[in-house]
């Protein structure tokens, strides 16, 4: 796998940045979603961290645009600094919800996504690390944990808004809920859409 890859690995480099800044954001995500002592300060911090994932996806995009010979197809490049810069966008995006909305506690089924959302992250990070290398089986392996884990998220969201339905009186309490807990599925989502397009370039360079 990738045996005629020019020496320059600055993309690998770039996308393993970006991957390591995911983390800390799913991290500081499960964090607020855990213990809720300051949400106002971990949505900052996320903050930080969504812009510094939009330095490094323009870091990318800037490098393409100069780079003659690529070590994967260009339109692989793009694809997946878009997707990874997806995930960090809706990580952003949940935490601003559970702030906009003013919650006054965080639920179950919301730890439970923060937990799944960061499982997802972790595996993403592994198997971009393993990009260039000849990891071809452990790449897809982890690309099938990496789905495994977008439909756990989705049952628990999916049973998290059936609850709502059934137990919420309030209709804007369950408005609120709902949205909260659809963002967070989707960042699990954005994580499978990575792996999607780590399975393809995995393919095209076998």
């Amino acid at each position: 796998m990738f045996g005629f890859i020019p020496k320059d690995e600055k993309f690998f480099q770039l996308f393993k940045e970006m991957t390591k800044n995911i983390i800390e954001g799913a991290k500081l995500l499960k964090d607020m979603l855990d213990n809720f002592e300051n949400p106002f300060e971990s949505q900052r911090k996320i903050k930080d961290v969504e812009h510094k994932g939009d330095s490094i996806t323009h870091e990318i995009i800037q490098k393409l645009n100069k780079t003659f010979i690529t070590p994967l197809d260009r339109e692989d490049i793009y694809s997946l600094a878009s997707k990874l810069d997806d995930i960090i966008d809706l990580i952003d995006a949940s935490a601003q919800r559970v702030i906009m909305y003013n919650v006054d506690s965080i639920t179950p089924e919301a730890k439970s996504l923060g937990f799944i959302i960061l499982q997802s992250c972790l595996a993403v990070d592994k198997a971009v690390s393993m990009l260039g290398k000849r990891s071809n089986e452990q790449i897809f392996e982890l690309c099938v944990e990496i789905n495994a884990l977008e439909n756990e998220a989705d049952r628990v969201s999916r049973e998290a808004i059936s609850r709502l339905f059934d137990e919420e009186k309030d209709p804007i309490q369950l408005i609120k809920w709902k949205e909260i807990y659809e963002t967070l599925e989707t960042t699990t989502d954005k994580c499978e859409d990575a792996a999607n397009i780590l399975e393809s370039v995995v393919v095209k360079n076998a």
